[in-house]
């Protein structure tokens, strides 16, 4: 099937995802100074609109005008008052529950909606285009959340050929593996790869080992959801022949930046507000989120470090600039048969549970891992077990978790928490 036609066809099953696309698109021909005046009017729009709609922003903004007098909402806002923070009334009816296993070591839950998921759709497909793709054309995602990867239904099927793009279970690898996922990107000729940056390195890696071609239709990797080292890129760019653009967001606040074609780091201020303040050891990144009428989040502290960049960009992207600091760093875990294990599943065995503050798990040998927990209540029996019956199962059966339940869990010297661990080979 023709782009075109997939293009046509995709329209036809999301109009309201193509129509706020048009509209990201048309906010991307603004000036600086008329995309600055835009972001100060949504931004206070947002304010009165959370003040106005929520009961945490009800009680937390009252009296407050200036961004910078605001508060700070924390991780453990989030997952104390995540009811408090769902706006009132009709828009409660559509929301869904979501989950993050939280990439800096603290997962939530968080409330979406069919719009916010649209709109994240349409964020994505205009930061692809800015390496030349083109709605229609093929995309293969490298990814490890369950959410993203389970089933396989008629309409699910549909829905990817119809999108052109396909995802594939990232979550674990070997050679094995890493041969598999070679052979299907030369056969299906794909303009795009997105995923993990651990997990597009490790393929690049095998792809110059074994001195494999990349398909001659690639125009961009799409690294996205961990550190991207200059190793990495350097990999990828030699192994598939094209650009490596960087990407930051979160699935609570999703398409927060992205490279552009002269390796800028843009910040979609169209989408959100962001702030670098003062922090330990490094300055940290403070998102407001200008488009979620849900559940507002304002002066989010994402746990990630950064700082805004002065100047322009000649690419042609009006948005602002920002460098990211060392965010979201984790190691891959080592099976005794030597598959390498992406953090993402151990982020999946926490989904959906409260009361956890901080989590790292640490690999201590190949069959031992030991979990060290802040939590409040600690964990039920059965909880415990569940995590160590889905380890042994989908993991390795003789591995074992330990789990320490501690009441503070220290971060590294640039002020980051690590929640993957590997002292193996130390």
């Amino acid at each position: 099937m023709s782009a075109g036609l997939r293009d046509w066809l995709h329209r036809r099953r999301h109009p309201e995802r193509f129509a706020l696309l048009d509209e990201l698109l048309r906010n991307q021909t603004l000036t600086r100074e008329q995309l600055l005046h835009k972001q100060r009017e949504d931004l206070a729009a947002i304010i009165v609109f959370a003040a106005a709609n929520s009961d945490f922003y009800a009680a937390h903004l009252a009296g407050r005008n200036a961004i910078a007098d605001l508060p700070i909402l924390t991780k453990d806002d989030v997952a104390r008052h995540r009811d408090a923070l769902l706006v009132r009334g009709p828009a409660r009816a559509g929301a869904l529950l979501g989950y993050t296993g939280g990439s800096t070591g603290q997962p939530l839950a968080f409330w979406w909606d069919r719009t916010k998921h649209e709109l994240m759709r349409a964020g994505m497909m205009r930061s692809y285009m800015g390496s030349g793709w083109r709605p229609g054309e093929r995309i293969v995602n490298f990814w490890g959340a369950a959410q993203d990867i389970r089933g396989g239904g008629l309409r699910r099927r549909y829905g990817a050929w119809v999108s052109g793009e396909t995802t594939l279970a990232a979550r674990e690898f070997d050679e094995g593996r890493l041969a598999q996922w070679a052979a299907f990107i030369q056969a299906y000729g794909p303009v795009l790869l997105q995923g993990y940056a651990s997990i597009l390195a490790a393929l690049a890696h095998h792809m110059l080992r074994r001195r494999i071609a990349p398909p001659a239709t690639l125009r961009g990797i799409y690294s996205t959801a961990e550190v991207l080292t200059d190793e990495q890129r350097e990999a990828m760019e030699r192994a598939f022949g094209c650009k490596v653009f960087n990407q930051y967001g979160s699935r609570e606040i999703p398409n927060i930046a992205c490279e552009c074609r002269r390796g800028n780091m843009h910040v979609f201020s169209d989408m959100v507000f962001l702030e670098s303040a003062d922090g330990d050891g490094a300055p940290r990144l403070l998102v407001t989120s200008l488009t979620n009428r849900l559940m507002p989040m304002i002066r989010y502290d994402i746990g990630d470090s950064g700082r805004l960049r002065e100047g322009g960009c000649d690419c042609g992207w009006p948005f602002p600039l920002m460098e990211m600091g060392m965010c979201r760093q984790n190691d891959l875990i080592r099976t005794r048969d030597g598959r390498l294990i992406h953090p993402s599943f151990f982020n999946g065995l926490l989904y959906g549970t409260d009361g956890i503050r901080a989590y790292r798990f640490v690999q201590r040998a190949p069959d031992h891992m030991v979990l060290d927990l802040v939590a409040d209540p600690p964990l039920s029996r059965a909880a415990e077990e569940a995590m160590r019956g889905k380890i042994g199962r989908e993991l390795d059966a003789p591995m074992t978790l330990a789990i320490n339940y501690v009441d503070a869990i220290p971060r590294t010297a640039s002020g980051k928490h690590r929640f993957v661990v590997s002292e193996l080979g130390r």
